[in-house]
C-alpha cells in the first residue's frame, strides 16, 4: 500500500504552538527559522506578500515545514537576504525526499511559477535533496553562488582558540588588549535582555561605525530589529556584548545563542576610538564568552569581511537557487 502525504496550511499562532512537540523531531537548523523569527519578519517586511506556510503531514504526523510566501506566483521564503543569513525548509532527517515530492507537487497545483530560494548554506535541504531531485523530475533548475559565509569551531578553552592564531597574531592581540587597559578601566557587559537602553547604545554604535551600516539601519530596519531583540530574549537565545571604556561604551555585538552556536548578527563602534581596534576587540572578548559557556560554534554569518578571516573564520559557501515551475 502507497504511502500518502498531505498539506495542511499553518498560522504562526498555530506552529508556535506546536514548536514544542515538533522540535526534537523536526531539523530547526538554524535560528533564522524559528517560527519567532519568520512571524518577527513577517510583521516588519511582509506587506504585499502572501503567507503560504504549510506542513507535510504522513498521516498524524508531520514531516516538515514550508515557510514560504508568494507574490506574482513566485514563492519565496518568508525572509530575506538581507536579514537572513541561512534560509531553509524544516525536515525531518530520513523524510527528504518525500517532503520535497509533496512540495513540488503542491506548488505545480497551486499554480506557482518559480520557486525563488536565496541564503541557502552548501548543506541546507535545498541543495542537499531538493536541486538533485527537482533536476530528475525534469524542472529547470539555476543555481548561483551568491556570497560566503564565515564561521569558527571552538575549542574548549581561551587559550586554545589563542594558539589557533600565528605566533604574530597571537602577539598583537596581547599588545591590543594591553593597550586597551591602558586607557582606562575595561568592562565588557554581556546582557541577555532587551534593555530600551542597551538598544539605544547598540544603534548608535551601528550608525557610527560605518556610513553603510548607518544608511542600512533606517527607522523601519530599526524597528525590526528591536521587535527582534524583544522575542529573542524572552526565548532566551538573545545575548549583547558591550564594550566599555571608564563606563563609555565604545563597542557593541548583537548575538543569538542557539543550539550551540553563537551567532554575530551585528556590530558598531565609535570610530573615536579606532585606533584601539575597539570593534575586533569585541568580537574577541564575545568569542571568549562563548568559549566560557561551552558554545561549539561561533558563526560569524554572511559577507568576506577581513576580520572574520584573521580570527580564523572558515569559508563555506551560499547559494541561490530558481525551480521554474511551468
Amino acid at each position: 500500500m502507497a504511502i500518502s502525504y498531505t498539506t495542511a496550511p499553518l498560522s504562526f499562532d498555530s506552529l508556535a504552538s506546536s514548536f514544542k512537540d515538533l522540535q526534537h523531531r523536526l531539523n530547526w537548523e538554524s535560528v533564522f527559522v524559528l517560527p519567532r523569527w519568520l512571524k518577527v519578519w513577517c510583521q516588519a517586511f511582509g506587506n504585499g506578500c502572501e503567507l503560504y506556510l504549510f506542513d507535510v503531514e504522513q498521516g498524524k504526523n508531520v514531516i516538515g515545514i514550508a515557510p514560504l510566501k508568494v507574490k506574482d506566483s513566485r514563492a519565496s521564503f518568508v525572509g530575506d537576504a538581507d536579514v537572513c543569513d541561512y534560509m531553509d525548509f524544516v525536515v525531518a532527517p530520513g523524510k527528504e525526499a518525500a517532503f520535497f515530492t509533496t512540495i513540488l507537487d503542491k506548488l505545480k497545483k497551486d499554480r506557482i511559477k518559480e520557486l525563488s530560494l536565496d541564503s541557502l548554506r552548501h548543506d541546507s535541504t535545498v541543495m542537499t535533496y531538493l536541486v538533485g531531485l527537482a533536476k530528475s523530475e525534469g524542472y529547470e533548475v539555476t543555481v548561483t553562488r551568491e556570497n560566503v559565509s564565515l564561521y569558527l569551531d571552538l575549542p574548549s578553552t581561551w587559550e586554545g582558540y589563542l594558539f589557533t592564531l600565528s605566533p604574530k597574531q597571537r602577539r598583537e592581540t596581547g599588545r591590543r588588549f594591553r593597550r586597551l587597559e591602558e586607557e582606562g578601566d575595561i568592562n565588557y557587559r554581556v546582557l541577555d535582555e532587551a534593555e530600551p537602553e542597551v538598544l539605544d547604545i547598540f544603534f548608535k554604535l551601528l550608525r557610527k561605525s560605518r556610513k553603510d551600516k548607518a544608511a542600512f539601519m533606517n527607522a523601519r530596519m530599526e524597528s525590526f530589529f528591536r521587535s527582534l531583540a524583544d522575542t529573542m530574549a524572552e526565548a532566551k537565545l538573545l545575548r549583547f556584548g558591550i564594550l566599555e571604556i571608564s563606563k563609555k561604551p565604545v563597542a557593541a555585538v548583537m548575538c543569538f545563542d542557539y543550539n550551540d552556536r553563537v551567532y554575530l548578527y551585528n556590530s558598531g563602534y565609535d570610530p573615536e576610538y579606532g585606533y584601539l581596534s575597539v570593534g575586533l576587540l569585541s568580537k574577541l572578548l564575545s568569542i571568549k564568552d562563548s568559549i566560557k559557556r561551552g558554545r561549539k560554534v561561533y558563526d560569524f554569518l554572511k559577507g568576506p569581511e577581513e576580520y572574520k578571516y584573521r580570527l580564523k573564520g572558515r569559508e563555506i559557501p551560499i547559494y541561490s537557487c530558481r525551480i521554474t515551475l511551468t
